[in-house]
């Protein structure tokens, strides 16, 4: 609806719109694209001066294709004039839309747009009917059967209040671990300031005690953050103790502890995450206080899977009982990419210590069943991967599929259990296989003291894998399969082949897998990149593998070596980093942190490889950065010190959309 202030006539109320503030950011995208954003199967770019992509084909609803800019402020009574000029090639009619951005996507304007080749201007006026922080405006682009082209330009919004200048407030401007330090390891802070000598620093207990001073190292500009910082190093005070802070350029820290058991509870904590993500099974309350709920797609109604889910129109003519699993970070969608590391990375936990790995630590249904929790958490998402696996008798038998979610994107916020969209699966694709290849010869090997048919069936699934790879090593998954769900696309698996063959031949000790790990570039590479692995660059994890579980591979003490080479890498770029990182490429990834952890977790294997001090204080210093010294002054682990983080992207975890949800 297009709504006219009932006191002004139209040319007035344009004319007064036009006098107040600009409330979209960049809308000449003189700056690039951000902060306008696009749905999973666009590609946004500046081509002229104008923001343009490519419309792919073959959507059925406008909102399968969205271009959007979010947290724009709206007064309720005030009257706003809405221009923007576009184009279309063929033309087309889009929507154009202001609206709640969240469920049930109130619209305060919508228009349809004739869109020409030529390009038109186009201006609206409407009175917003409530006060919001965060209107979205939105171009709804999908629905069309054919692949188009749209390009945009001078997109306004004014009218209303003038908006505030956001102005971050991230606390004392000296940086700690707040959940603390280790008496005997390294105690290093972060001082942001404009200062370029050493400052006079102070420690002090809980009693205001000072109990250690000295003078601060400068250490020049963040490139990341663009603050000029210090570096506190209080290393030599070991007394333990609660609610110690830190004293520099007139400012001080939040408080944080000393002691030899900071970290006790924590690796437990982050392990007790998996059971609230699984699908398919009821998340007991009594387990997990104040996170519990129903199954979510089990096949009750209004789920539509996942006990039978189709594939998408024209990949199969069978459906799958793909029940089970563990959830994305932030929708419903269920990956063998991401659950493959994610999956990886528990099972090499527990065969890198299994002593320490025990019946009755996490708190699961399955505890006590004689086995470690952590391979019962594991095994959850391991049971999803086999059942991802093509059936014999069909069209790439042994291939795993990609991914299964939802038809369509869902709105925030939204419990697994009320999902109402049909599931599907997605083609099968090389990465994915080998993902599957290669976590189940990990688990045939690994659980096979608790559990010889489950064992067997890992290996007999991983094998049928690595055959079928091979004899279709370069099926991508489509970069534009975006919608309902990510696209996770990787263009290169000969990582994923290096990974699966260095798994199956630990497993083994076949011929076939040595040869072929000794034969493969990642092998001798090096494979240490600045960003670290991740779910699309897995050779590391073979790599690693190879490192520390025994097997007869000739040069096995190379490989060894090739990991050092990688932590000592990794040791010079936290020795480098203002803020002590080991992470420091031009630009933050997507979900950095996961990175940083991957980078430590290198240095943490240099680390049991050679017992040299060196690489353990690295990965104790690397603590500091997600515990707190950081740019944001903020623990990046929920929970964990003063100030932590919260309202993470998830459609269930979504207490600030949704006061009754976690």
């Amino acid at each position: 609806m297009v709504a006219l202030s009932p006191a002004l006539s139209p040319g007035l109320a344009a004319q007064a719109a036009d006098e107040g503030p600009e409330q979209i950011v960049n809308g000449t995208f003189d700056a690039g694209t951000s902060p306008w954003w696009g749905t999973g199967n666009l590609t946004l770019a500046v081509d002229d001066g104008r923001l343009c992509t490519d419309i792919p084909g073959g959507t059925t609803n406008p909102w399968d294709v969205i271009i959007g800019q979010d947290n724009l402020p709206l007064v309720a009574g005030e009257t706003y004039a809405y221009r923007f000029s576009a184009s279309a090639t063929p033309a087309k009619v889009g929507k154009a839309l202001i609206q709640l951005p969240v469920d049930p996507w109130t619209q305060y304007l919508a228009a349809n747009p004739e869109l020409s080749v030529s390009g038109n201007d186009y201006s609206y006026t409407f009175t917003a009917p409530v006060s919001l922080p965060n209107a979205q405006v939105a171009f709804q682009l999908g629905g069309s059967a054919e692949p188009w082209r749209f390009c945009m330009d001078d997109v306004s919004l004014k009218g209303g209040a003038e908006p505030e200048v956001y102005e971050p407030d991230t606390g004392p401007r000296v940086r700690v671990n707040m959940v603390g330090y280790l008496p005997s390891g390294p105690k290093k802070a972060t001082v942001v300031t404009t200062a370029t000598e050493p400052l006079e620093w102070e420690l002090k207990n809980d009693g205001k005690e000072t109990v250690a001073t000295g003078r601060t190292a400068p250490r020049g500009v963040d490139a990341s953050s663009g603050q000029n910082v210090h570096t506190l190093d209080f290393g030599s005070y070991r007394k333990p103790g609660k609610g110690y802070t830190l004293t520099a350029d007139g400012e001080t820290s939040r408080p944080f502890d000393i002691g030899a058991d900071i970290y006790d509870a924590l690796p437990a904590d982050a392990l007790k995450f998996y059971y609230t993500q699984r699908s398919g099974i009821e998340i007991l309350d009594s387990l997990r206080p104040g996170y519990g709920r129903p199954a979510g797609h089990a096949g009750t109604a209004p789920n539509q899977g996942d006990v039978s889910v189709p594939c998408q129109p024209g990949v199969c003519d069978y459906s799958l009982n793909v029940k089970g699993g563990w959830y994305d970070a932030g929708d419903h969608g269920k990956y063998v990419v991401n659950g493959g590391i994610s999956v990886y990375q528990l099972m090499a936990t527990y065969e890198r210590d299994q002593a320490a790995f025990k019946d009755g630590q996490l708190a699961i249904p399955e505890s006590g069943n004689g086995r470690p929790d952590i391979l019962d958490e594991a095994r959850w998402e391991q049971e999803f991967l086999l059942s991802m696996q093509v059936p014999d008798g069909k069209p790439l038998a042994g291939m795993a599929h990609h991914k299964i979610h939802d038809q369509n994107w869902t709105g925030l916020p939204l419990l697994p259990h009320l999902d109402p969209q049909l599931r599907e699966l997605h083609p099968p694709s090389t990465a994915a296989t080998l993902n599957l290849a290669a976590t189940a010869a990990q688990a045939a090997r690994l659980y096979a003291p608790y559990d010889a048919e489950f064992a067997a069936r890992n290996l007999k699934a991983a094998r049928k894998a690595w055959a079928a790879a091979k004899a279709n090593p370069a099926k991508y998954a489509d970069p534009n399969d975006g919608i309902g769900g990510g696209s996770y696309s990787d263009g290169d698996v000969s990582d994923e082949f290096y990974w699966a063959a260095a798994e199956l031949f630990i497993t083994t000790g076949e011929k076939e897998f040595k040869d072929f790990v000794l034969a493969s570039p990642h092998h001798t590479g090096d494979i240490w990149r600045d960003r670290g692995f991740d779910w699309g660059n897995t050779a590391q994890l073979g790599r690693l593998d190879l490192a520390t579980v025994p097997n007869g591979l000739p040069d096995r003490a190379r490989v060894r070596q090739s990991v050092l080479e990688g932590a000592e890498k990794y040791l010079a770029v936290q020795r480098a980093h203002p803020y002590g990182l080991p992470y420091n490429p031009p630009d933050f990834d997507w979900g950095s942190n996961n990175l940083v952890l991957n980078n430590l977790v290198v240095l943490a294997t240099a680390y049991d490889l050679t017992g040299q001090e060196k690489y353990r204080a690295a990965v104790r210093e690397g603590m500091d950065y997600l515990l707190g010294r950081n740019a944001l002054n903020q623990s990046y682990v929920t929970g964990y010190g003063e100030v932590a983080s919260k309202n993470q992207h998830s459609r269930w975890y979504a207490h600030q959309l949704d006061p009754a949800l976690p």
